[in-house]
């Protein structure tokens, strides 16, 4: 991997990681990288700047946060086929990140620079808004993402979309039609709908009774968020897919579409969200020989299979 120029993107208010993303920087200058630091969060979102920069894209970015801050860079950087290489600093869980004491390591850099490493590719998901009537939305099933983006920008999530009412004054409950290849498959009664990848499945998907996907398998969780109906439960279609998501022009519910837990569109009634595969993925670079899957799950979620390693 060449290291000519690398972003370094650290966790907004966390000192730890301003602290190692300075470090960061001064040794990938000695090794004649050119660097750029930025900081990421909820007010502070730096990616649209550096885009438009005549420097160009990165060789690499390096992300130092938690999963919420390589969600941000993922969304923003995996269209461009930019590696990410992201560590756990001031962190919670960390499913997406390695250990923060790696960054410590012996000739981290170099052994970048000479491809010892792997890149994992992690579905994501694309969505557009639909602003036509539900009455015409049927009859037009086959229409393209580009034809419903307008001149609206698409949506991409590495872990979730998910709907919600867009204000709880009244009720924390809507109404939401979902069809699937053309096909109107079920009404949702409830606080909402999820739709994850498999690296979604252990975030909100899996909090609302969803299941875990292994990330090698392509697939889409359709997950309902506190369902009215004990017949309304998680299903899992294939990856290529078509859903389309739509509020019933009746409704006096307006929705709110979020891609990862960050804000993503608003929905009128008689609109809809069409949601599908992005064709790119996240490429994530992994520095363990023999990454485990398992051994991350048992270690996050403190499943028993921890206590035989002890």
């Amino acid at each position: 991997m060449r290291l000519d120029l690398v972003w370094v993107i650290y966790r907004a208010e966390s000192q730890p990681a301003h602290c190692e993303a300075s470090r960061c920087e001064e040794e990938l200058q000695a090794l004649g990288a050119k660097v750029v630091v930025a900081m990421s969060g909820v007010n502070a979102n730096p990616f649209p700047d550096l885009l438009a920069s005549e420097a160009g894209l990165p060789d690499l970015a390096v992300v130092l946060g938690g999963d919420g801050t390589v969600l941000g860079a993922a969304r923003h950087l995996a269209v461009h086929d930019v590696p990410i290489l992201s560590f756990n600093v001031g962190g919670h869980l960390g499913f997406l990140t390695h250990d923060r004491r790696l960054l410590s390591g012996e000739k981290l850099w170099q052994r970048l620079s000479q491809d010892r490493f792997a890149l994992e590719r992690r579905m994501m998901l694309r969505a557009a808004v639909d602003r036509r009537s539900n009455a015409k939305r049927s009859t037009r099933s086959t229409a393209s993402l580009q034809d419903l983006n307008g001149n609206q920008s698409p949506h991409w999530a590495l872990n979730d979309f998910y709907l919600r009412p867009y204000r709880d004054e009244v009720s924390p409950t809507c109404t939401l039609e979902l069809e699937i290849d053309g096909e109107v498959v079920d009404h949702y009664r409830g606080d909402g709908l999820i739709l994850a990848t498999p690296t979604g499945s252990t975030g909100y998907a899996m909090a609302s009774g969803g299941p875990i996907l292994h990330p090698g398998i392509d697939a889409i969780v359709v997950s309902p968020i506190c369902p009215m109906s004990l017949s309304s439960r998680p299903v899992i279609v294939p990856p290529a897919s078509r859903l389309v998501i739509g509020l019933p022009r009746d409704s006096t519910r307006r929705v709110k579409l979020w891609k990862d837990g960050s804000s993503g569109a608003l929905l009128e009634p008689g609109e809809g969200c069409v949601v599908q595969r992005a064709r790119h993925h996240a490429l994530m670079v992994v520095l363990e020989q023999s990454p485990s899957y398992y051994r991350t799950l048992t270690h996050k979620l403190h499943w028993a299979g921890s206590l035989l390693n002890s």
